[in-house]
């Protein structure tokens, strides 16, 4: 029988469960109203997988391990107290106590959203702290692009045919611009090749669409939520791409853990088509 920690936690998963089949099945980002919101991206297309360590500036513990972080993937969002932070990124597998390959430091304010991503070639490797936009005009949304594609250096990315993007370089990280909410064909195009994906940009949203090395020379739209409306900000990146780590959560034991998801798999198997996807702090 499940303790009451999980019982709570079920609880409260299962209504979450019920708000995210409204709402396309995003995870809102829990914190209170003095914390900010980190997320990581590995967006560096040769890159081998990494483990990711976040934490308090000048700590020698963690506060979040993400293992085996594949390109193309990208983390939900994990609220923080106001304060600084390290990000240390490390080989996939590596000691963890070892140096890290690359580190930098993210200085999160209260009520605002960062994206820490890994870009440009495994040569010149870069940690690059975005700050994340968290609400677009009413009827409008806000987009900005990330160039991360090495097989298509120079991309040309439009949306409803409103150019977003011109000839942008790789790797570049355009301003957002505000566009016409709704249903959108956004088509990439290179001189290797082109490729159309469709998006759905929700009114008073704002979203970053990561360019990335696809099957053969076809690019590959990565499409994260940044925030779905000020009224519940930010509703956050979804692990998504090629690979992502897995691991506690670290609110329960690996026991707890297997008891809640085991129940939480059998309540999502009543909605057809629904799949539950496991929650983690990032």
């Amino acid at each position: 029988m499940l303790n009451r920690k999980i019982q709570a936690a079920a609880g409260t998963a299962v209504a979450a469960l019920a708000a995210g089949m409204a709402s396309g099945g995003t995870a809102e980002a829990a914190g209170s109203a003095q914390d900010g919101w980190v997320r990581l991206a590995h967006l560096s297309p040769n890159t081998p997988p990494v483990d990711v360590y976040l934490y308090a500036f000048g700590g020698t513990t963690a506060e979040t391990v993400l293992k085996h972080v594949a390109y193309g993937t990208a983390s939900s969002y994990e609220a923080l107290p106001q304060g600084l932070y390290t990000v240390a990124m490390r080989a996939a597998g590596a000691d963890s106590a070892s140096a890290p390959v690359i580190s930098t430091n993210v200085d999160v304010k209260s009520g605002s959203a960062y994206t820490v991503a890994g870009l440009g070639p495994s040569s010149g490797l870069t940690l690059s702290v975005l700050s994340d936009r968290l609400d677009a005009p009413a009827g409008k949304a806000d987009v900005r692009v990330i160039e991360a594609s090495l097989q298509n250096p120079s991309v040309t990315v439009s949306a409803g045919g409103q150019t977003i993007g011109d000839g942008l370089r790789f790797p570049t990280v355009t301003d957002y611009q505000t566009v016409a909410a709704g249903p959108w064909d956004v088509a990439v195009k290179s001189d290797a090749a082109s490729t159309t994906a469709q998006v759905d940009l929700h009114t008073g949203s704002t979203y970053t669409l990561a360019i990335l090395d696809g099957t053969g020379n076809a690019p590959q739209v990565l499409n994260l939520t940044d925030s779905a409306g000020s009224a519940v900000i930010p509703k956050g990146g979804v692990a998504a791409g090629y690979g992502g780590g897995t691991g506690s959560t670290g609110f329960f034991s690996a026991q707890e853990e297997e008891l809640l998801w085991g129940g939480l798999l059998l309540v999502g198997a009543g909605g057809a088509g629904f799949a539950v996807r496991r929650l983690r702090r990032f």
